[in-house]
């Protein structure tokens, strides 16, 4: 059992860290969540709790982001 302990805590700590870069980059370019929300096609509660690193998303929610934010793909899953 300490193995999936140990793989969700991981987990966790990524989810977190993709909400942090969201934030970031989001907030670097000026923009709310309301517009973020609104050109990845998310509803503001969905973006804000993937900011916060409370949702597991699908990859596809993520491409969303990442097209409608205009950054590279690095900038959202630096650690």
């Amino acid at each position: 059992m300490q193995c999936a302990v140990n793989s969700k805590d991981k987990i966790t700590a990524q989810l977190k860290r993709f909400g942090g870069n969201v934030r970031r980059e989001r907030m670097a370019s000026g923009k709310t969540q309301e517009w973020l929300a609104e050109k990845s096609d998310l509803n503001v509660r969905t973006l804000q709790s993937i900011e916060a690193g409370e949702l597991n998303i699908l990859i596809t929610t993520a491409a969303r982001i990442q097209k409608a934010l205009g950054c590279d793909w690095d900038k959202l899953m630096e650690t």
